[in-house]
């Protein structure tokens, strides 16, 4: 069988969440099968040795600007000159015209829903605002039309049958993300300074990876964590990965805390291999989110031996299962009381170290790859 695999972004430096998913599962497949032929779609860019050609796996890099238009034209004219009997479309979006049996990956339908959107209205970025435009126009044919849609909980699987008349549907199926390998404690000290003065990081911090899009609940936190400076006179600081300071600054503004910001380090883009060390030297890893489909940094934490909160809300409990202190997101005030808890409370502290060790080893690239591959299995067979 040969399968086409879509990893459009995957050879761009900054990679992210789906990117990231997608060069997991590619690795693991060529681990594992030897038998298939795979062909991966990738767009031309400067990260071109990420994934190397095996003898069963070869990259093809179809041209094309706009990612619409290299999605719904040179993709699938790409994976029909090269008779692709499978096209895995791994980011949420997929061709909406082509022959080819699709499998896609949906890994949430955050942008379809009314909630969503209407907290969107006077926040997020353009790009992030048109990327919810294009998904909520394509989504919903591609779901009608692919022969297997992969999703990554169970909190989501529900979620899409119920929005899209599917329950029980047989091609909607959840498969569970995975921790790479690299994310576990770092114990050499030289790597550990090395991190450290790379990203300015200060002796003690919280690790928060709030963005501009408003489900990560950067707005609460900054509350919170303002709330907690005042009660606890600490000098913790607070640590945000990739976030830009003219837009923290507008938002200090906005909840009236201007000078929040000379407690916070900004680190710019940070390199997936350095993560391990930024989690292992933080105090707590904040991952108060408002919505989720899955949640991989509360994993990656965890396997680095760091306490984490998260919410109540959507796939994080069905995730962090008890290896996490839960909170309301919507409720600054309990994100207050949990990072009072868990900074003046060795034990507890102690007590998810352990836990987020335990629940964080459930959860591994090569089972998500092998269930993955059991499901084209199950197109050859159609």
């Amino acid at each position: 069988m040969k399968i086409g695999i879509e990893g459009q972004r995957l050879f761009r430096r900054k990679k992210h969440g789906m990117d990231m998913v997608a060069l997991e599962l590619i690795r693991n497949l060529q681990r594992i099968d030897t038998e298939n032929e795979y062909i991966l779609f990738i767009k031309p860019d400067e990260d071109d040795r990420v994934i190397m050609e095996t003898a069963n796996f070869r990259i093809v890099k179809p041209e094309g600007g706009f990612y619409p238009y290299w999605e719904q034209v040179a993709l699938p004219r790409a994976a029909r000159k090269a008779g692709c009997n499978i096209l895995h479309c791994t980011s949420n979006t997929a061709p909406v015209s082509t022959d080819i049996p699709l499998v896609v990956t949906l890994h949430d339908i955050i942008y379809m829903e009314s909630s969503y959107l209407k907290i969107m209205e006077g926040s997020g970025s353009l790009y992030q605002k048109f990327g919810n435009a294009y998904r909520r126009m394509i989504v919903p044919q591609i779901v009608k039309k692919s022969r297997k849609i992969i999703t990554v909980s169970h909190f989501e699987k529900n979620r899409i049958g119920d929005f899209f008349g599917m329950a029980g549907d047989p091609r909607l199926t959840a498969v569970y993300n995975g921790v790479s390998e690299h994310f576990k404690p770092v114990s050499d000290q030289v790597e550990l300074q090395r991190v450290k003065e790379k990203y300015h990081l200060p002796d003690r911090y919280f690790f928060f990876l709030g963005n501009t899009d408003p489900k990560k609940n950067t707005r609460g936190t900054l509350k919170a964590y303002s709330e907690f400076l005042t009660q606890t006179g600490s000098d913790i600081r607070l640590v945000m990965l990739d976030y830009d300071r003219v837009e923290l600054e507008k938002l200090l503004a906005e909840i009236n805390d201007p000078a929040l910001i000379e407690r916070i380090v900004l680190t710019g883009y940070v390199v997936n291999t350095d993560l391990p060390s930024i989690y292992g030297q933080c105090e707590v890893f904040l991952y108060p989110s408002l919505r989720e489909s899955f949640g991989i940094p509360m994993l990656e934490a965890m396997a680095c031996g760091v306490p984490v909160i998260t919410s109540n809300t959507s796939s994080m409990p069905e995730v962090a299962g008890d290896a996490a202190l839960i909170i309301n997101p919507f409720k600054p005030e309990e994100i207050t009381a949990a990072l009072i808890s868990l900074t003046s409370d060795n034990a507890l502290k102690k007590q998810f170290i352990t836990k987020g060790f335990a629940q964080a080893a459930m959860f591994s690239w090569k089972a998500m790859a092998e269930n993955v591959l059991r499901i084209y299995g199950e197109m050859a067979d159609v």
